[in-house]
């Protein structure tokens, strides 16, 4: 695969590469071009040729861009996900709802293209004014390697029909979905040079993207840490930021749940592309009149599920993303098990021998009597190990669901409206579920509290992030 720069393949036998591999085997499946400043230069100046001929086409037009861009995926998602799955690892199944996920918000904007308007002040006998909205000009968006069509959708699609033009950097494990959903919108009439990847390391590349005075806004999705980084390199050329950086959420199953209903949601909701997703249950708070029954059903549940390469029939569960992240993983539950911080109920371990020999396969894990103080409470844990407390009333529940630095979402389970108003009231997060855990439709503004981020993506407010507002005063 070519890196494309506006419009146009770049790469020579002289260049520098970087492999891609498929976590369920091992094995490198394609390699992409390890880009640098000089990269993203070069996309800038694309993206800023391209910019003036799109920012004049009309709102509906750019949206029926995209319209005729989510038509071609919807009609190929079975070549897109199995790509997917085999450079990220997920099964099928969630593969394929991710690329029809990308349809679905492209679709969305192409819905919405309508209501990007201006407004209308009435001054009396000082006149008037006229608020417009214009697009920023380039801007830069940055994702990670966990759900890079949805994700790339979510950043890319707003950007667009707003009139800006993108320079874009996937994950270094996973560009190669990212980059054939770009030439399927350049296929539907997406112009050079309006969408422009450039692959490569985030140090080098990311660090370009957000530096470059040339591009006026930066959206980036990944962890803290770099969130923190992004935030200080923008700052310093005022460009806006939006930064969606992770979470560790808490669900809290009170004593009227549903039993079987708030397990199916657990399992989800924690075990869903082994864990590797920002809005996961990654704490379960239960309440201790039903704690012995829920584990015990949900323990019954997570050894069912069956784990394997993605691309086989039937598999529940993948591999994690990389040696790195198995091996964090394993780490963080060895030091729980030395330090006697936990029990594990199940799993708790990598899986070795066939078929998982080569591959980066870590067992479905359930921890309990969980130290208030482990880290599996109080980081951002990517990986499929769920931490289960019982506790003795709706306070003590809320009490640890706050006890961490992320807020980005949270779910309760209850009959009673009562105890959901409450969690939603006092649970630091950006997002609330009732009854339900990880579900994001395109229509609802998406982002966290605390350290998991500012600003919001999705929905009409991403697409109004996308311009600024210009005003003209009429004198009577």
């Amino acid at each position: 695969m070519h890196m494309r720069i506006g419009g146009k393949d770049t790469g020579s036998a002289d260049d520098r590469w970087m492999g891609v591999i498929n976590p369920a085997t091992g094995e490198e499946i394609d390699r992409v071009p390890e880009g640098t400043l000089y990269e993203v230069d070069d996309a800038v100046r694309a993206a800023e040729e391209a910019f003036p001929a799109w920012a004049a086409r009309t709102a509906r037009e750019r949206g029926l861009v995209l319209l005729r861009a989510a038509s071609l995926v919807r009609e190929r998602h079975h070549d897109f996900a199995r790509l997917l799955t085999s450079e990220q690892g997920k099964p099928l199944r969630e593969s394929t709802d991710e690329i029809r996920g990308f349809a679905n918000v492209l679709e969305y904007y192409a819905e919405i293209s309508g209501t990007l308007r201006g407004e209308f002040i009435s001054l009396g006998q000082a006149g008037s004014a006229i608020v417009t909205h214009e697009p920023l000009g380039v801007c830069g968006a940055i994702i990670p390697w966990n759900m890079p069509a949805l994700l790339m959708a979510w950043k890319v699609a707003p950007a667009l029909l707003a009139g800006n033009t993108v320079v874009f950097k996937p994950a270094s494990r996973t560009p190669l979905t990212s980059g054939s959903l770009t030439r399927i919108m350049e296929e539907a009439g997406l112009p050079p040079g309006a969408l422009n990847i450039v692959t490569g390391r985030g140090e080098v590349v990311g660090e370009a993207i957000v530096r470059h005075p040339g591009i006026s806004k930066v959206s980036f999705t990944g962890d803290v840490e770099t969130g923190a980084r992004v935030r200080e390199l923008a700052s310093g050329s005022f460009k806006e930021v939006t930064l969606e950086l992770g979470g560790s959420d808490p669900m809290i199953v009170w004593k009227d749940a549903d039993i079987d209903s708030a397990v199916a949601g657990a399992l989800r909701g924690r075990f869903y592309n082994a864990g590797q997703t920002c809005t996961a249950v990654k704490r379960l708070f239960v309440h201790q009149a039903i704690g012995a029954e829920f584990l015990k059903r949900l323990k019954a549940r997570v050894e069912g599920l069956r784990i394997g390469n993605g691309l086989d029939p039937g598999v529940d569960m993948g591999p994690l993303c990389g040696e790195t992240q198995r091996d964090t993983i394993a780490a963080l539950v060895e030091d729980l098990k030395l330090k006697g911080q936990g029990r594990v109920v199940t799993g708790g371990e990598p899986l070795r021998g066939l078929p998982f020999d080569r591959g980066f396969f870590y067992a479905p894990t359930l921890v309990t009597d969980v130290h208030p103080g482990s880290p599996l409470l109080q980081r951002e844990v990517f990986g499929p190990v769920l931490p289960v407390m019982c506790v003795p009333d709706l306070n003590t529940a809320i009490m640890h669901a706050n006890e961490t630095r992320y807020g980005l979402g949270a779910s309760v389970w209850t009959r009673d409206i009562e105890v959901a108003r409450e969690v939603f009231s006092r649970v630091q997060a950006g997002i609330v579920w009732v009854n339900r855990h990880l579900t994001l439709p395109p229509e609802v503004p998406f982002g966290g509290v605390k350290s998991s981020g500012i600003g919001r993506e999705n929905g009409s407010r991403a697409l109004y992030s996308y311009t600024r507002e210009k005003t003209l005063s009429i004198s009577h």
